[in-house]
């Protein structure tokens, strides 16, 4: 599955146990429809994504950035201190494609070539939780 977004805040790289890394991001969806009598309706959708892979993306994803996304589905599901059951759906990224930038400076579209490959070269499969 693929997904295409704006990145709507800076990705966060959390240590978990055992050592690993994951990088955690939230990524928005516009979509629009216009109802037979009414005016056209936005609708954004927000995704919060987990990327196990190389850490070092995150110095690249942006608030603003457009990136597409490959991977899966994962829920969890957990009890909290009150006793109350909770449940989340998150996005396992596999894949990361830097789209555009933020339009912050025409210098980060050239980087994110060179991203691809580091990215891609520090990856490995045995690093991934699923």
């Amino acid at each position: 599955m693929e997904i295409t977004g704006r990145m709507t805040a800076n990705a966060n790289v959390k240590d978990i146990k055992g050592g690993k890394k994951v990088t955690e991001f939230t990524i928005a969806i516009n979509d629009s429809y216009r109802p037979k009598d009414g005016e056209r309706v936005q609708i954004t959708t927000y995704i919060e994504c987990a990327y196990w892979r190389n850490a070092g993306i995150a110095e690249y994803l942006r608030k603003g950035t457009l990136v597409t996304v490959s991977g899966r589905l994962g829920a969890q599901a957990w009890v909290n201190k009150d006793g109350e059951p909770k449940a989340t759906i998150t996005f396992n990224v596999g894949e990361i494609k830097i789209l555009g930038n933020s339009g912050k400076t025409g210098t980060e579209r050239a980087d994110t070539a060179v991203v691809k490959k580091e990215v891609a070269a520090g990856a490995n499969d045995d690093d991934l939780p699923f």
